[in-house]
C-alpha cells in the first residue's frame, strides 16, 4: 500500500500543463464494423446495457458418459434441445469438438508429443428430430458445420441425439490422464457453438493456447464409473445415497452445512474399498442450470475433503467447498481451507458479489485451470503460491463463467479481472507489501522489460490474433488498467460501477464496449479518454521527471509521460530537513494532457530531491526517475 500523504494543501496544489488533449476533444472509441452493426440493430445499447433487442441462444443437455480406468476409451451419448432465440433462420448448426485438438495434423499453436496425440472424437450416431443424419461432420478439427434437414426458424427449437467416443490423452493438460486410474474430463462432449448478435456463429478454431466461449445452458450429467471410483463434477450431486455407502453419504451431507473440515474419504477408507456402491458401474447424476459448461474428474485413490462457507451474508446461503487429491500431496490438504477463504472473501470484498454457484471443487491435476464450479490445479511446494493459484482460478467464477465472456476474442475481459482479484485477495492474505511484490515480479516485470513490438499492441487487439503478446495483454496490462481505474474513481464508486456492469451482463455475453459504456454511464463521468488511452493505443509505462522550478506557490515538478499510459503518479519528496512525504495523483492527472503534467509541492519546506515510487506500475526506463532540486 502506498504511503499516500493526505494533506489539504498538497491535494489542492495540482496544476496541469497545456490542454492540447482535453477531454472535450476526445473522440468516440473505435468500434469494428461488426460491433457497429450490433449497436445499430439494438442488441447493445450506448449506455452499456443490453439493448431492447438483445438475445442469446440456449440449450438443454442430457449427457451420459462412461469412463472405466485404466481403459482410455471414453464413450458418451447426449440429447440436446437447442433453442433459437435469434431473429435469424439457421440452416446450419456449428458444433465444437474440442477433443479433436489431439488429432495429428490439427491446427495448434504449440508442439504436441506422442502422449498428447489421439485419434480424436468419433461420432457414432447423430439424429435430428428423430431422423438419422450423417456422422461425418465437415470442417476443421475442432469446429464442425452440420446442416439441418429443416431450417430452424426464429424462436423455435430442435432436438438432437449424438453418441460418440474418443481415447483420453495420456498427457494431461486442461484434461486427460492424471495417472493410470485418475482422469480429468473436460470438453468431452459435442456441444453447439455460440451464435451471437455480433459475429454470428463462433467459428474460431480451438488452437490449445487460447480459451473458450460458451452459451449458458442447463445440464443433466450422468457419469458411469466402476465401483470404488469416486466422481467429482460441476453441479449438484442428485443421488449421493445411491452411489455412496451410507456413512460417506452422511459425511458429505454434513459438510454442506458446516465450516468444519470433513474428511469424507481418507486413504484408510480408500484402502478398504467400501466407499461407493459395489455395482459393476455406478451412475453418478449431477444437475447444473444456467451455466456455461460441465466437467468431471474421477479416481480410485484420491482422498476427499469437504466443508462449506457462507457466501451470502444476507440470506446465509452456503456453498460447498471440496477437494480431491492424492493423500501424499501436502498443499492440497489445505485446499478446502483456501477455498473457504476465497469464496467468502470474493463474496464480501472484491468483486463483492456473492459466489453464484452451489459448490467449488479443487481437483489435483496439472492444468492450473478454471472450469465452472471446479479448478484443476497442480501441486505446489510453496503454500502461499498454492493458495494464490487456487485463488486465481476460483476468481474466474465471475469472469468468464458468471459473465459469459468471449475468452477466444477478448481474454483480457476475464484474465485481467482474475489477475486483479488475485492481487486484492493476496493483499488480505499476505499483506500489501508481499502481495504487491509478487504481482510486480509475476505480472509486470517481464512485460515492462520486453520492448518487443508484440508487447505494445493495443489491449483491444482480438486475442485470437495474438501470439507473443497474448499473455501480457490478457493478464498484466489489462489488470493494471482495472487497478488504475479503481485508483482514479476510488473504491466506492469503482465498486458501484463494477456491480452495475455485473448486474447488467451476468448470464449474458458482454463485449468490451459494454464494459466501457457501463463504467462511463454508472460513474456519471466520461471515461472515454481513459479507455482510449489504455485499450486502443500502443502505450506502455514510462514516466520521466524533467524539471523542478521554484515558484511563489512552491516547487513545480514537471512529469513527462514518455510511454503514454495513464497511470497513477506517486512522488517521494525529500526535504532539506531530512523528512520525506509521498504525494499521490490518480490517473486523472493525465486527463487534460496525456503527455505532460505539472505537480506543485506547496511552499514551506525546502525540497531537495524528488523521485517516483512506482508501486506496481513499473517503469520501462528508470534512469530519469529521480531529480535533484537546485
Amino acid at each position: 500500500m502506498r504511503n499516500t500523504l493526505k494533506h489539504p494543501a498538497l491535494l489542492g496544489a495540482l496544476t496541469l500543463a497545456s490542454l492540447t488533449h482535453s477531454a472535450a476533444q476526445t473522440q468516440p472509441l473505435y468500434q469494428p464494423r461488426d460491433i457497429q452493426r450490433a449497436f445499430a440493430k439494438g442488441t447493445r445499447a450506448a449506455d452499456g446495457r443490453p439493448g431492447p433487442r438483445y438475445w442469446q441462444n440456449h440449450a438443454r443437455y442430457d449427457i451420459t458418459v462412461r469412463a472405466a480406468p485404466p481403459a482410455a476409451d471414453i464413450r458418451g451419448r447426449e440429447t440436446i434441445t437447442y433453442f433459437n432465440n435469434s431473429p435469424d433462420t439457421l440452416k446450419t448448426l456449428v458444433f465444437r469438438l474440442i477433443q479433436n485438438i489431439h488429432q495429428p495434423g490439427a491446427a495448434r499453436e504449440g508442439d504436441a508429443g506422442a502422449d498428447y496425440l489421439t485419434t480424436g472424437v468419433s461420432i457414432d450416431s447423430f439424429s435430428v428430430a428423430g431422423q438419422a443424419r450423417p456422422t461425418a461432420w465437415p470442417g476443421p478439427a475442432t469446429v464442425k458445420g452440420v446442416r439441418l434437414p429443416r431450417p430452424l426458424a426464429p424462436h423455435d427449437s430442435v432436438r438432437m441425439q449424438v453418441s460418440w467416443h474418443f481415447p483420453l490423452a495420456k498427457q494431461s493438460g486442461r484434461e486427460g490422464m492424471i495417472d493410470p486410474t485418475t482422469y480429468f474430463l473436460a470438453y468431452f462432449y459435442p456441444r453447439v457453438a455460440v451464435y451471437d448478435d455480433y459475429a454470428g456463429w463462433d467459428r474460431l478454431p480451438f488452437l490449445d493456447s487460447k480459451e473458450f466461449y460458451n452459451d449458458f445452458n442447463d445440464y443433466t450429467l450422468r457419469v458411469q464409473a466402476p465401483a470404488n471410483y469416486i466422481v467429482w463434477a460441476t453441479g449438484t450431486l442428485q443421488n449421493p445415497k445411491q452411489v455412496l455407502q451410507p456413512a460417506f453419504a452422511k459425511k458429505l451431507e454434513k459438510s454442506m452445512t458446516s465450516d468444519e473440515l470433513m474428511h469424507v474419504a481418507t486413504a484408510a477408507d480408500l484402502a478398504k474399498k467400501n466407499i461407493t456402491a459395489q455395482k459393476p458401474l455406478n451412475t453418478w447424476v449431477w444437475k447444473a442450470t444456467d451455466i456455461s459448461d460441465v466437467t468431471f474428474g474421477l479416481s480410485d485413490h484420491y482422498v476427499w475433503d469437504a466443508a462449506s462457507v457462507v457466501v451470502d451474508p444476507a440470506t446465509k446461503r452456503r456453498a460447498s467447498v471440496q477437494a480431491a487429491f492424492a493423500d501424499s500431496t501436502k498443499d492440497f490438504h489445505s485446499s478446502v481451507k483456501f477455498g473457504q477463504n476465497a469464496l467468502g472473501w470474493f463474496s464480501r470484498n472484491w468483486p463483492g458479489v456473492p459466489y453464484p454457484f452451489p459448490k467449488m471443487t479443487a481437483f489435483q491435476g496439472f492444468a492450473d485451470m478454471e472450469y465452472p464450479m471446479m479448478v484443476n490445479d497442480s501441486p505446489q511446494g510453496d503454500m502461499k503460491f498454492a493458495q494464490l493459484v487456487q485463488d486465481h482460478e476460483i476468481a474466474h467464477t465471475y469472469f468468464p463463467f458468471y459473465m459469459g465472456i468471449n475468452e477466444s476474442r477478448y481474454a483480457f475481459m476475464d484474465e485481467g479481472w482474475a489477475t486483479t482479484f488475485e492481487l486484492l485477495i493476496g493483499r488480505a492474505e499476505n499483506g500489501p507489501a508481499a502481495a504487491d511484490d509478487f504481482y510486480r515480479k509475476f505480472r509486470v516485470v517481464g512485460y515492462i522489460n520486453d520492448p518487443s513490438t508484440a508487447e505494445d499492441l493495443p489491449i483491444i487487439t482480438p486475442s485470437s490474433e495474438l501470439k507473443a503478446g497474448y499473455g501480457n495483454n490478457s493478464y498484466g496490462k489489462a489488470s493494471l488498467s482495472y487497478l488504475a481505474l479503481k485508483d482514479m474513481l476510488g473504491d466506492e464508486l469503482f465498486k458501484k460501477c463494477l456491480h452495475e456492469y455485473m448486474a447488467r451482463w451476468h448470464s449474458k455475453h458482454p463485449i468490451p464496449w459494454d464494459y466501457f459504456n457501463t463504467m462511463t454511464n454508472a460513474s456519471g463521468q466520461d471515461l472515454t479518454w481513459f479507455f482510449q488511452n489504455w485499450f486502443f493505443t500502443n502505450n506502455y509505462i514510462d514516466l520521466a521527471l524533467t524539471s523542478a522550478e521554484k515558484t511563489p506557490q512552491g516547487t513545480a515538478i514537471t512529469v513527462k509521460n514518455v510511454g503514454g499510459f495513464a497511470v497513477p503518479v506517486d512522488l517521494k519528496i525529500d526535504y532539506a530537513d531530512g523528512s520525506t512525504e509521498t504525494l499521490h495523483r490518480s490517473p486523472e492527472v493525465w486527463k487534460a494532457n496525456q503527455q505532460r503534467a505539472t505537480i506543485t509541492v506547496p511552499a514551506g519546506k525546502v525540497v531537495r530531491a524528488v523521485a517516483f515510487d512506482h508501486g506496481i506500475y513499473l517503469d520501462a526506463d528508470r534512469k530519469n526517475d529521480r531529480l535533484t532540486v537546485q
